[in-house]
């Protein structure tokens, strides 16, 4: 029967075309073609030279599916078939094909009487591999421009059952079945990746969820009203403010927040809003539009569109600018977002959670923090207590720091702690908090050479001095904690000569932000060195 090659094309594409799953695309593809070929089983493939085997993307027949995923084959047999552009038969027959017939269709001619021979033979050796005694394949090959996408084929039982006229009426389609083949295989790439980043989330999840609600340390000692303040707000899509000190845990506090909630599915999304440089932060958090600035060459999601339905974590929120905190403000109240350079209101759902060790109130009082965002944020406010106030928490500290610290050095056996090391980190006053904790049970594990953890605090100049305990308060028990942190740091001066940024330095030492031990100090009366 004559195929008019124009319709033969329409229906092909639009068949082939007419699913993103490929499979339910080959069968229609399939039943339409065997209305015009010989035709029991019709596959697509590729070749996967990393393991040198045909890759079946998905195959139809009309009994039973075929079950290979891979056919392997040896490298050699694929090298004069690989460049093959245009399609060809394979059987198993010892009768060799008519040369003049096929010669045209692998553009042979003045090549023809040692290239075509070795293609044959090459037929002939792969033929097994793909089951073809008794059978004919007619191949596809599938180019897009100068990039082998792969095969279509389509099998008969019986030999020598595909014309030239077949051979020439399946070449009409070779582009569009190639870029259906393509497609296919980006949308399974995609599939594959979403499956990927969603089982990494879910891990991400279990990891982060293991340190928090009930099983955050101290969560029933010394953090049981903060944990218990957590409970109440989780199910509510009310703001929070976690006040605090450096390193008490507040992203911890706001992990439990978020994962105890109704959004604890959603992302959770947090900015170091003191990390962040001045000129950059409006486009961090609420993102740009292409061009909006030099360097803007595409448009960027913020975080708070990539938080949407889930909850923004915003630490240190008393270093945003105050431009960016009018733009904050504007967020909290409309629940709306506008990209830098964009005109476009973006509707968003996001539950807000804010942290800060600086006093806010008194920020207020300086014009460096406005106070209607104030109001905004302190709708729950959440103390997180120092350390010091929960000493109750430190022996159980110290045992996940280390079971946690061993695991990252590579320490198979985490050592046992001296009874009086756990006594002495009791009797210290803890400035950096847990935070200052961690980078010390890290740093003992490091120093380790055996035997029980001794906690004698080693400097990186090696010199090793035992931590001083605070003295019980007599009178003024502020006076007492000031002076033990005046020592503390003085301490740590002394033995960096000095230097405050940087590894090595008094602030990396006592495990807290460089900007925060300057603070320390002028609150402290300590002078700052030279250079800082």
């Amino acid at each position: 029967m004559t195929v008019d090659k124009d319709e033969f094309f329409r229906e092909v594409t639009l068949r082939i075309c007419s699913s993103l799953h490929i499979s339910t695309a080959m069968k229609r593809v399939f039943e339409y073609l065997k209305e015009h070929f010989p035709l029991n089983v019709l596959y697509l493939g590729t070749i996967d030279t990393s393991r040198d085997a045909f890759r079946f993307i998905a195959s139809t027949t009309d009994g039973s599916q075929v079950n290979e995923e891979f056919i392997r084959i040896p490298r050699k047999l694929w090298e004069l078939g690989l460049n093959v552009r245009t399609p060809f038969t394979m059987s198993a027959s010892d009768t060799d094909p008519d040369i003049r017939a096929i010669a045209p269709y692998f553009r042979l001619e003045g090549n023809t009487a040692h290239a075509l021979p070795l293609w044959i033979e090459n037929v002939r050796a792969i033929a097994p591999y793909f089951r073809l005694e008794g059978n004919t394949a007619l191949v596809l090959p599938l180019w897009i421009e100068n990039e082998r996408i792969g095969f279509m084929g389509l099998h008969a039982n019986g030999e020598n059952m595909y014309t030239t006229n077949h051979v020439e009426l399946i070449g009409v389609v070779a582009k569009p079945v190639a870029i259906a083949l393509a497609n296919a295989m980006d949308y399974k790439a995609i599939l594959q990746e979403r499956d990927i980043l969603i089982d990494d989330k879910r891990f991400l999840n279990r990891e982060i969820f293991g340190n928090a609600g009930d099983e955050i340390i101290g969560g029933n000692s010394g953090l049981r009203n903060v944990m218990e303040m957590v409970q109440q707000v989780a199910t509510k899509k009310t703001s929070v403010l976690l006040l605090g000190e450096t390193g008490t845990g507040k992203e911890v506090i706001a992990s439990a927040i978020h994962f105890t909630s109704p959004r604890k599915d959603g992302p959770f999304i947090k900015v170091n809003c003191g990390a962040i440089p001045e000129n950059l932060i409006d486009s961090e958090l609420f993102g740009h539009e292409k061009g909006a600035f030099t360097g803007a060459f595409a448009e960027k999601r913020g975080r708070f569109e990539r938080a949407n339905g889930g909850t923004l974590f915003l630490d240190e929120i008393g270093e945003l600018p105050l431009q960016s905190q009018v733009r904050l403000l504007r967020v909290l109240q409309n629940r709306q977002i506008n990209r830098v350079g964009g005109e476009k209101l973006i509707p968003v759902d996001v539950r807000i959670i804010a942290a800060t060790n600086r006093n806010l109130k008194e920020m207020i009082s300086e014009g460096r923090f406005r106070e209607d965002l104030w109001y905004r944020l302190n709708v729950f406010p959440i103390n997180v207590p120092p350390l010091r106030d929960r000493k109750e928490d430190i022996p159980a500290l110290v045992r996940h720091f280390v079971m946690q610290k061993s695991h990252e050095l590579g320490i198979t056996v985490p050592p046992l702690i001296i009874p009086d090391a756990l006594e002495k980190l009791m009797n210290y006053g803890w400035p950096g908090n847990v935070r200052e904790l961690e980078n010390l049970v890290e740093r003992e594990l490091i120093c380790h050479r055996g035997g029980q953890l001794k906690f004698d605090c080693l400097y990186p100049d090696g010199k090793v001095c035992e931590i001083a305990p605070i003295q019980e308060a007599t009178a003024d028990v502020a006076s007492s904690l000031d002076d033990a942190m005046r020592l503390h740091i003085s301490k740590a001066l002394k033995t960096t000569k000095g230097k405050i940024n940087g590894p090595g330095g008094a602030a990396e030492l006592l495990g807290i932000i460089p900007n925060t031990l300057r603070g320390r100090m002028r609150k402290l009366g300590i002078d700052l060195p030279p250079g800082n």
